[in-house]
């Protein structure tokens, strides 16, 4: 049987790049998005346009309306979007939000006796969340090993960080090499009505200098 793999994708850029490293990598992959309260509803059906044009096994949206709790610019309208950048951590990030992600995709990888789940966490061109962290990686892949019938039997379901030590020039080069169609993405926090991108938040300017970076324009704005 082709090894399988649960790859989180969110609609953005990061998650388009580690979904084609599965495919290259060999893998039946099988798309994971949550719809956890997000101010908008855009990246999830760029998300599914992803993984259908990649050749996904099967793509699930999961609704788990973790932002009721507030507390975060990304799912309390009530919140601005920043435009500027912090030194904290900043409003935008969502409490416990790849936690959550990562244990309902434990859960499918667990039913599908799949050996990996694929996350597009980055710590390198990233807005400070402290679950984009290598050592946060490293926490739950210990927690998977404990807390599924896989690791108690002797098996492992790895959590596949790839890019988490890349630049967003990295990230965007190797996507590229791997034929990513970076228009259908993404990544912008606070997009307008008609689904442009606002330009000012966190993610749009990371995404900006990492394509002027790579040398290369971003196919989105075209």
């Amino acid at each position: 049987m082709k090894k399988r793999a649960v790859i989180l994708v969110s609609g953005g850029l990061d998650s388009a790049t580690v979904l084609a490293m599965a495919i290259d990598q060999g893998y039946q992959c099988y798309t994971l998005s949550l719809d956890y309260g997000q101010r908008h509803r855009i990246e999830l059906d760029r998300a599914k346009k992803i993984s259908i044009s990649n050749g996904a096994q099967e793509h699930r949206v999961v609704r788990l309306d973790i932002g009721g709790f507030g507390g975060s610019a990304l799912t309390d309208r009530d919140i601005n979007v920043p435009t500027q950048e912090t030194k904290d951590i900043p409003i935008t990030y969502v409490p416990a939000r790849n936690t959550v992600f990562l244990s309902v995709a434990l859960g499918w990888a667990e039913v599908l006796e799949a050996e990996a789940i694929f996350i597009g966490a980055n710590a390198v061109d990233y807005s400070g969340y402290p679950d984009c962290r290598p050592e946060y990686i490293e926490a739950f892949q210990n927690l998977a090993n404990l807390a599924t019938k896989a690791g108690v039997e002797g098996g492992r379901i790895r959590i596949e960080a790839p890019i988490i030590d890349l630049t967003k020039a990295e990230i965007i080069q190797k996507g590229l090499v791997l034929g990513v169609d970076y228009s259908q993405t993404i990544s912008c926090y606070n997009p307008r009505t008609d689904g442009k991108i606002c330009g000012e938040c966190d993610s749009c300017r990371i995404r900006e200098a990492g394509f002027q970076t790579a040398g290369t324009p971003d196919p989105a704005n075209s």
